[in-house]
């Protein structure tokens, strides 16, 4: 069992920046495939950015360059870095654990990002 939930999510002007968070509860990530995904108005939800401690790191081309995802442990938090927002960015961010073993798939409650002039 794993709870996720997401945080800094706001509003911002093109060229900003900001730094969301994903905070897990009840158990570690541990051997899993952990991700950031967006959902924007109208659009299919798109994954942005996923994370392994074997595999690395992997972006979608839209992303890549700008954000940045990382894994802290020994806080059970998974972050996404976004710098140089653009007015597409705007969505509905949610973090996303997979366990390989089980298989065992969980989602937060999303987080908002807007970004406008």
């Amino acid at each position: 069992q794993l709870q996720l939930v997401e945080s800094g999510g706001g509003l911002v002007q093109p060229g900003g920046s900001l730094r969301l968070s994903c905070l897990a509860s009840g158990s570690g990530f541990g051997m899993s495939v952990v991700g950031w995904y967006r959902q924007a108005p109208g659009k299919q939800r798109e994954r942005l950015a996923t994370i392994t401690s074997g595999s690395g790191t992997n972006y979608a081309d839209s992303v890549k360059g700008r954000f940045t995802i990382s894994l802290d442990n020994a806080k059970n938090t998974v972050y996404l870095q976004m710098d140089n927002l653009k007015p597409e960015d705007t969505g509905v961010y949610y973090c996303n654990v997979y366990r390989i073993i089980g298989r065992d798939d969980y989602w937060g409650q999303g987080t908002q990002v807007t970004v406008s002039s």
